[in-house]
């Protein structure tokens, strides 16, 4: 039975499941040697994961700043949050592809590369265009390094070692979302309002030549290696309708708020075609016998589509929490980016405590330690939302640390566990491009949050100017994506004991 079936991964894998050497269901055999460097090489991975996921919410905090030092606009003030984005999530399934044809070690190092010098770019920027056209490189750059790192898990660990290196990159994934307000905070209260956003970038430079140093050093060579053969084509057709497919779907979305009227719908509507025809052509590729961009198999792997759906309903949820805390308390509160990042904090604290256990037990526990992880989260945002309604405006903040701290605590086992059962089987071979696939999820669910939660939070701030009535009609639109999440998680449990029995 396999890990989508049972919802934990220690059991027999399902009939057709690919158990050759190990690599589908990450358990120690044989003819797997430990790399004695592995926990270095991941602490690196990890350090550069911290640092492009960082950049994903730093900047939020930072926008007051930008806006006073660069003069930029309200549609340029968007663009560099939402661009990030779009650009990071478009490149994820053809980066994974590219580290599992030509080497992971060698993708890794070109998009660190990348990033430190976008980044430079980005805080020696002179103007608000040249911003967001270094912002859109920077977010390219941390798009490739991601699915190198999922990638290099599935390549480095077998058996509950996998399980506590995904837990280990599940924390990292979820405090360095929570902690960017903070971080940022504390660098513009340190370098001043006028230029401390540039060093919201330049902070990128050591440790990118850091950590490019050590990857030479640690990333094991067999890293740089393909890691299977004969993979030659990069399916340059599948690469275009992807990616013409997931930029139509999330243009729309994180340009909700810019572009009015309904009409940019009929974009989104055009990419999920496209998203279809894609579909429809790497079956076609496959049965030519080439090897197609995505291997549309992973999907009959129930763990491994559950757990994207699961993932692309909580990001939805789970990323527009900073965003809208941090317009209620700058712009309704009046809060400075240091005070509202240390609001926050609690949330980035209890997802460290929780990630690293979750990453341990959960090849015991399986996928009933998700359903917990979300309806601690979905009891801790119940706790928020009250918090805002019925605490006075000047005790707020304080108040907030208990519910928000809960929901961190369930988040830290939501993300690293559901991470660890998704990729279960996922053979090493396919680890870059799976993992691509479950991040563009994720970038999906975050842009769709953040479009739809955003619209109502300034749909009640533009007609009533209560921004506690927004962010509390805001945090119930969220709570409905967490709730989603737990229905996959409890209806994949239910399942899972139905087929036991």
């Amino acid at each position: 039975m396999n890990a989508g079936q049972s919802g934990r991964p220690d059991e027999e894998p399902a009939e057709g499941a690919d158990t050759r050497s190990g690599e589908a269901t990450g358990r120690v055999t044989a003819d797997y040697e430990p790399h004695p460097r592995r926990w270095k090489a991941l602490s690196v991975c990890l350090t550069v994961g911290f640092m492009a996921l960082l950049d994903v919410s730093i900047v939020n905090v930072a926008l007051p700043s930008i806006e006073k030092g660069l003069g930029a606009s309200e549609s340029a003030l968007s663009w560099i949050v939402s661009g990030y984005a779009l650009t990071f999530g478009l490149v994820l399934v053809p980066a994974g592809r590219l580290g599992d044809a030509f080497g992971r070690r060698t993708a890794f190092l070109v998009g660190l590369v990348f990033f430190t010098v976008a980044s430079a770019a980005c805080g020696l920027a002179q103007g608000a265009a040249w911003l967001v056209i270094a912002r859109l490189s920077q977010g390219m750059a941390g798009g490739l390094l991601n699915p190198q790192i999922s990638g290099m898990i599935q390549q480095l660990f077998r058996g509950a070692e996998r399980g506590k290196a995904f837990g280990l990159l599940g924390m990292t994934i979820g405090v360095s979302t929570a902690v960017g307000p903070l971080a940022g905070g504390l660098l513009i209260q340190a370098f001043g309002a006028d230029e401390g956003w540039r060093w919201v970038f330049f902070v990128n430079l050591p440790i990118g030549a850091g950590a490019f140093l050590l990857a030479l050093w640690l990333v094991p060579p067999a890293c740089a290696e393909k890691v299977s053969e004969g993979r030659t084509s990069l399916d340059p057709v599948g690469i275009a309708l992807l990616g013409a497919g997931v930029l139509a779907v999330l243009l729309p979305l994180v340009e909700a708020q810019q572009w009015k009227g309904q009409g940019k719908w009929l974009l989104a509507a055009g990419g999920v075609v496209l998203l279809v025809v894609f579909t429809f052509w790497e079956r076609h590729y496959t049965r030519k016998g080439r090897e197609p961009l995505v291997d549309l198999s992973l999907f009959n792997r129930r763990s491994y589509t559950l757990g994207t759906v699961l993932a692309l309903l909580y990001f939805a949820g789970f990323t527009t929490l900073f965003f809208i805390f941090t317009l209620y308390l700058q712009q309704g509160l009046g809060y400075v980016a240091l005070q509202a990042g240390l609001t926050l904090t609690p949330f980035a604290l209890g997802s460290a405590l929780s990630a690293g256990l979750g990453g341990r037990i959960v090849t015991r526990v399986g996928r009933p330690l998700v359903a917990m992880g979300l309806v601690l989260v979905f009891l801790g945002l119940c706790g928020a939302l009250l918090t805002v309604r019925w605490v006075p405006e000047g005790h707020v903040g304080w108040v907030l640390a208990a519910p928000l701290l809960v929901a961190g605590v369930g988040s830290g086992l939501v993300i690293s566990p559901n991470q660890t059962l998704t990729l279960h089987e996922v053979p090493v071979a396919r680890g870059g491009t799976a993992g691509g696939m479950l991040q563009t999820g994720q970038r999906i669910g975050s842009a769709a949050g953040i479009a739809s939660v955003g619209a109502v939070f300034f749909a009640h701030v533009a007609e009533t100017h209560d921004w506690s009535g927004a962010l509390q009609a805001a945090l119930l639109t969220a709570l409905a994506f967490v709730l989603g999440a737990l229905v996959v998680a409890v209806a994949d449990v239910y399942t899972s004991r139905r087929v036991r029995s």
